[in-house]
């Protein structure tokens, strides 16, 4: 599903202006993955990454190909969890956030 433009600048400008939405968002796409929702994840996970760092800059902080990263969180990405969570590990130290998991019932 491809998003219109008025949705991503949506997205791009709040994410500008509210930092508690760029570490929401952050954190949904995270625990998205943890709950199997995967292509939600990665989707998340892909806004939040065009919306803030960039997959240029990301590709440098990881030495990692941009297109490579781009591919990874696409729809029919599959990244290994090594990738993924040093992506997520970039992403955290960016934003200044140390995610924690907490178990539920």
């Amino acid at each position: 599903m491809s998003l219109t433009r008025n949705f991503k600048e949506t997205i791009q400008a709040r994410i500008e202006h509210d930092p508690i939405f760029r570490d929401e968002l952050l954190k949904e796409g995270i625990e998205c993955l943890l709950a199997d929702n995967v292509d939600i994840g990665k989707a998340i996970l892909r806004d939040y990454i065009n919306a803030t760092i960039g997959f240029q800059e990301l590709g440098e902080l990881t030495a990692k190909s941009p297109k490579s990263l781009m591919r990874m969180l696409g729809p029919n990405g599959n990244p290994q969890a090594r990738n993924l969570f040093e992506v997520i590990g970039c992403l955290q130290k960016r934003e200044g956030l140390q995610l924690k998991v907490q178990a539920v019932r």
